[in-house]
Formats: structure tokens, sequence, C-alpha cells
């Protein structure tokens, strides 16, 4: 758990749900911001952070990635610039 006032955001996995948390006050309004993951698969996971983010007031510019699953399809449910490092088609 996260010390002082946390906001929070809830999103679907494939087998279950999970949350994603962030204090309050560690963001900005308008503060510009890169999200940075080890892997993007599904997009499932930087689609909560970025709307996390976004909901604490962040201007989210982009996202990086190490590796990318390019067959799952998850650069297209983002609608930012993704930089990755490494791809793998399945």
């Amino acid at each position: 758990k996260l010390p002082g006032e946390t906001v929070s955001y809830s999103y679907d996995l494939e087998y279950g749900s999970d949350s994603l948390h962030i204090q309050s006050d560690a963001i900005q309004p308008g503060q510009r911001v890169v999200v940075m993951d080890d892997l993007l698969a599904t997009g499932g996971t930087l689609v909560a952070s970025i709307s996390l983010l976004r909901k604490v007031g962040a201007n989210v510019v982009g996202a990086a990635t190490m590796i990318e699953l390019t067959g799952l399809g998850g650069r297209n449910r983002l609608d930012i610039p993704v930089k990755t490092l490494v791809s793998y088609e399945e």
C-alpha cells in the first residue's frame, strides 16, 4: 500500500481483474509523462496505466517498452506513440 491519499484504476485481466494505484499528489496537472513497461502484449496494463495517469491530470505523451508481442495487437489499443526495443511476431 502507498502512503497518503491515493487514486486507483481497476481493469480486467484475461482471468480476473487488477488495479493500479498512484499517490494523488505524485503528478502535477498537465505534467508530461512517458509510461514505461517491460512488455507490450494485449496492451491492457498500458491502457490502465495511461487511464490512471490521465485521471490525476497527467499529459501522457508516449510509452516505451522493452519487448512487444506484435501478434497480440496491443499497440492498436493505445492512442499515444509507442517505442519498443525488441519486437516478436507470433
